[in-house]
């Protein structure tokens, strides 16, 4: 099953915090995100039943395997996109926001050569 747009953004948010702090629950992610905690809760559901997180009886939400790799992968594009466009001469607040929205969408062979062309500069 191909997950959404919406769902890698929850995922990379997850990741993202579990990197800042030990423990990641829902209210952690409307906090972060701004969305509602309905939103969230109805998103971690989606999640959970596709076997993307695991919430403990506590609220604790982890990555699985799965989820751990789709997380990575899209927040490995984000860093490399907004890179690049920085490199480029983008203002980074742009470069943050336009590849926030480019890393879901590009193809894998763009997103290869733009990588090889940024990790040499080590940007």
């Amino acid at each position: 099953m191909q997950i959404q747009e919406s769902g890698e953004m929850y995922l990379e948010t997850i990741l993202i915090l579990k990197n800042k702090n030990e423990y990641v629950r829902s209210i952690d992610i409307a906090n972060h995100t701004g969305y509602s905690k309905p939103s969230v809760s109805r998103a971690m559901s989606i999640l959970k039943s596709n076997e993307y997180i695991l919430i403990d009886k506590e609220g604790y939400i982890t990555l699985t395997p799965k989820g751990q790799q789709v997380a990575e992968t899209i927040y490995d594009r984000h860093l490399v996109l907004t890179a690049f466009f920085t490199s480029i001469g983008v203002d980074e607040d742009i470069a943050t926001k336009d590849a926030c929205r480019i890393e879901h969408v590009i193809s894998e062979e763009t997103f290869n050569k733009i990588k090889t062309f940024v990790q040499p500069k080590n940007i």
